[in-house]
């Protein structure tokens, strides 16, 4: 039986990264599990936990056989489900949701850069199971009434090209912008769905977080999250396009924390990563050339405030090192 190839620094690197994601579902899922109210909703997390744990293992495992070393991730100590439900209505299937918007991609990303027979066919065995609950958590989330489809919009009856080149204007206020197109409106509406979520999780982390530099960080995020709700549906409110909302995921008033603020801050660290690269597709497909002049705004505010979270996280020992290669200078 021929022995699998020495592991490649790529793979090192994205099995390094998928552990560091699937323990902290793992562990904010045993909160989330422990105050579900909602049976189907419990079932949907305790499947999918059953279904990712071996893969964490199977990631530490495929480390000790080549002598890397086993990263921390998160543990047990990061959650306490003895505290009172942080949040209520629906929240613990919508942040799944969008973890499993960001593990599709990432797991995609992945087998691109993966070589190893054993390799790739985890990252497609984690696409299958990802799928899997996405499609669980969006068609529970539309049963209970707590998520909104996209806009509803009439089109043009016939196929249309491009006659001029004021097709890609939008900069010159005198002359009139023409509407969104229905590529534009999907990637803006996922943009706000996204922030809606984002915004509601990270309130809630800053009500509860025992640093004060992390709470204040998390009102900022939270702040930073609101204005570009507001300036996005603003956007769809000059084209007449009316934004459906829902109330869902809301917060209680307890300021207990269920999680450290170590993992609170790696999760906003994910949106963060998850809301830049959002933006940036957002921007490759938007041809009225002021949409990807706001959008390039934004992810500058966003890179920033995530560049100023690496910094607390460097301060309060929070940051834990991807594996390095030796320092040969040295």
């Amino acid at each position: 039986m021929s022995m699998p190839p020495s592991i490649s620094s790529s793979e090192i690197g994205i099995l390094w990264i998928t552990y560091q994601q699937k323990t902290m579902l793992l562990r904010m899922l045993d909160y989330f599990i422990e105050k579900a109210e909602d049976n189907e909703a419990r079932e949907i997390m305790v499947s999918l936990c059953h279904e990712i744990d071996p893969y964490a293992e199977k990631i530490k495992k495929i480390f000790q056989e080549e002598g890397v070393a086993v990263p921390v991730g998160f543990t047990t100590e990061d959650v306490n489900k003895e505290v009172p439900k942080l949040y209520d209505n629906g929240f613990d299937i919508m942040f799944l949701r969008l973890i499993k918007e960001i593990s599709m991609g990432m797991h995609t990303l992945n087998l691109t850069m993966a070589y190893r027979a054993d390799i790739t066919a985890l990252f497609r065995e984690l696409t299958i199971i990802t799928q899997k609950c996405y499609d669980e958590c969006t068609q529970y989330l539309l049963k209970k009434g707590l998520l909104t489809r996209s806009p509803y919009v009439s089109t043009m009856p016939s196929v249309e090209f491009v006659k001029s080149g004021s097709y890609l204007g939008g900069f010159n206020p005198l002359n009139e912008k023409r509407s969104l197109n229905t590529v534009e409106i999907a990637h803006l509406y996922h943009a706000i769905e996204s922030n809606v979520i984002g915004m509601n999780m990270i309130f809630g982390f800053a009500q509860c977080a025992t640093e004060k530099e992390a709470s204040k960080f998390f009102t900022k995020g939270g702040e930073l999250a609101k204005s570009i709700v507001k300036e996005l549906m603003e956007i769809f409110l000059k084209d007449h396009i009316q934004i459906p909302t829902t109330a869902g995921g809301n917060i209680t008033t307890s300021k207990q924390s269920p999680f450290s603020d170590k993992i609170m801050m790696y999760c906003v660290s994910l949106f963060c990563s998850f809301s830049l690269g959002g933006n940036s597709l957002g921007t490759s497909f938007s041809l009225r050339n002021d949409l990807p002049a706001k959008l390039s705004i934004m992810m500058k505010d966003i890179f920033e405030y995530a560049h100023e979270g690496a910094k607390i996280m460097i301060k309060h020992g929070w940051m834990e090192e991807p594996p390095q290669t030796n320092e040969r200078k040295k």
